[in-house]
């Protein structure tokens, strides 16, 4: 059973060796049987709040929701700081992957922060990747304020990854199930929500790998929808206060002064460096809320996320009906057009080949931006994927792969120096006036077994901008993948320097990458990629 699931976080075939191995040589532990959880709830918006009033400046008579791409990782990291610092009533946050590193700290020190202003502070994070990160959150904790919750969390052996797997050997199916969503709350007025995780590699600071990806900063009505996600999930049966499942190291009491250490609360806050504008020709974002405006394109919006209890209570057919999988191909079946979407990890599944199908029959353009073997951090998914690439192009839909070459290249989503670029966004535009965006892969772990969060927006303003990003990756940082009409065989195709190269093995791949998966990828069950 394929139990990670995706931030590049060092995983390799080795680790999960060793993993199966001690599972079933492994003890059993439980949850804490008593939670002794207060549920809490959003707070009514309070429009004397700063963030309130621009809001208020900002939106113009009749409109519904508001929304600012954010393509560039360091604009996206800046957004999320300037809402903490300029919090003054509450602030709700919910990732799957909040990591120990530069961002990560950063972060936690500004909710910090903000909660000694007075702010209240939920913070929900997903239990998979807390290895490094748990002592910090439940430190955290000792700040007036701050209350941080775990999804489905590992009950014990709580020092690596693999211990808390060989604690929970006969718990598998339940910590199979996930939470992915991404989620930003300021004041219940604004929001950031889209596909980033809160590491380095998503805001393009990490050395080795850096992700190309897609947030938003939301207001509006649709904030309303999110607020009352957010709840469900912080009351849900699958959270747990984190006191209640972590205790100190060697049981020390005084943790809030390693806390401050680590993220440097005595010094000066460390500044993001941004370019003076990004690719969509936005500033950063504090100017704006500076001048009491901000500039955000308009149009009827709505949220939806999968429930809390995914799987708990249903069949994996039951769990895919409500699912936001199933809403996204909803939206993509009411094309008429055109349909064009990003996903970095792409099984399509017989569901997914009917829906194109479908679409191709209706004489629908279908194009279809995801990552190549060599940006993909997930092998085994890539051979997954690989297994639909012939026919999905027999379909006629226009394919394209990410490119770490191109993409270190192209400057204009990020400066990646010598790391390596990989796609993280998941969004889609139908007929250029409906956008989605959200954290959801067309893929069979979002279908059945994590739990997603997204935003549909029917704005042809705002799909007109993410058609730029998305074509900006498609035309200069990826391959066009093709069929060889007299051999059947697949052909990969760039343009540098106007000269067009093609190629027929995985480009930018290494030899072991394509042993690997012609290796595992055959062995590995669709349903569990």
């Amino acid at each position: 059973m394929r139990i990670l699931v995706r931030p590049a976080l060092g995983r390799c075939a080795a680790r999960l060796a060793l993993l199966g191995a001690v599972v079933l040589l492994a003890a059993c532990g439980g949850l804490p049987i008593a939670k002794q959880m207060e549920p809490t709830l959003s707070r009514p918006v309070d429009p004397t709040t700063p963030l309130a009033k621009i809001v208020q400046a900002s939106t113009p008579p009749g409109e519904h929701s508001g929304f600012r791409l954010m393509p560039l990782g360091v604009y996206s990291l800046d957004a999320r700081i300037e809402l903490a610092r300029r919090a003054q009533r509450t602030i709700d946050v919910q990732y799957y992957v909040l990591a120990n590193d530069g961002a990560g700290g950063l972060l936690l020190r500004t909710l910090k922060e903000a909660a000694l202003r007075g702010v209240r502070v939920r913070l929900l994070v997903d239990d998979l990747y807390t290895v490094d990160t748990d002592q910090m959150l439940l430190a955290l904790t000792a700040t007036p304020n701050v209350e941080v919750r775990l999804f489905n969390p590992f009950c014990c052996a709580r020092g690596s990854l693999a211990g808390r797997f060989a604690a929970s050997a006969f718990d598998v199916q339940r910590l199979n199930h996930r939470m992915h969503n991404k989620l930003f709350i300021a004041d219940g007025v604004m929001a950031v929500a889209g596909g980033r995780n809160i590491a380095d590699e998503y805001f393009t600071l990490n050395s080795a790998q850096n992700f190309i990806d897609m947030d938003a900063l939301v207001v509006g009505k649709v904030i309303r929808e999110l607020e009352v996600i957010f709840d469900l999930y912080w009351n849900s049966e699958e959270v747990y206060p984190i006191a209640a499942i972590v205790q100190p190291y060697a049981g020390k009491t005084a943790m809030d002064s390693d806390f401050d250490a680590r993220v440097g609360m005595g010094a000066p806050p460390p500044k993001v460096v941004l370019p003076p504008a990004d690719v969509l020709g936005y500033g950063p974002i504090g100017e704006e809320f500076d001048a009491g405006q901000v500039g955000f394109l308009w149009g009827q919006a709505g949220a939806v996320a999968d429930p809390p209890a995914k799987l708990r209570y249903m069949t994996a057919d039951e769990a895919f009906s409500t699912s936001v999988t199933a809403h996204f191909w909803q939206q993509l079946l009411r094309a008429e057009n055109d349909v064009v979407l990003t996903s970095p990890y792409m099984v399509p599944g017989e569901r997914g080949m009917e829906g194109f199908k479908q679409l191709r029959e209706w004489g629908v353009n279908v194009t279809l931006l995801t990552n190549s073997l060599a940006a993909n951090d997930e092998p085994l998914v890539h051979s997954g994927y690989a297994r639909y690439r012939k026919p999905l192009l027999e379909l006629g839909v226009d394919l394209y792969e990410l490119s770490p070459e191109r993409t270190t290249r192209n400057k204009r989503l990020g400066v990646f120096g010598s790391s390596l670029g990989r796609l993280h966004a998941k969004t889609a535009v139908v007929d250029k006036r409906r956008v989605f965006i959200g954290s959801v892969n067309l893929d069979p772990r979002s279908a059945t077994q994590n739990t997603e969060l997204g935003i549909s927006v029917d704005s042809p303003q705002l799909a007109r901008e993410m058609l730029r990003i998305i074509n900006i990756s498609k035309l200069e940082s990826a391959y066009r993948v093709r069929l060889d009409g007299s051999r059947g065989r697949l052909e990969w195709l760039s343009m540098d320097d106007e000269k067009e190269l093609i190629l027929y093995d995985e480009p930018e791949s290494t030899w072991r990458q394509r042993f690997y998966i012609n290796l595992f990828g055959p062995l590995v069950p669709e349903g569990l990629l």
